[in-house]
């Protein structure tokens, strides 16, 4: 367990969640990339949502590949 054998899972609180609730499912690659597209220029019209855009396009983009 990579040093976390003294955690009791049974004491974790954890959030609040329906047991029949649907994972979504992974974007694709394609999807991402447009998705990346969509929040830059919601980052570059500016406005109230400019910096928290610029961040999303930041973190996505560091976590797939670069589309080249």
């Amino acid at each position: 367990m990579d040093g976390y054998e003294h955690l009791d899972l049974d004491e974790i609180d954890f959030a609040p969640m329906e047991h029949d609730t649907e994972r979504l499912r992974l974007l694709t690659l394609d999807e991402a990339y447009e998705l990346i597209q969509v929040v830059r220029r919601a980052a570059e019209e500016g406005g109230a949502v400019a910096r928290e855009a610029d961040r999303l396009a930041r973190e996505i983009g560091a976590r797939i590949p670069s589309q080249s």
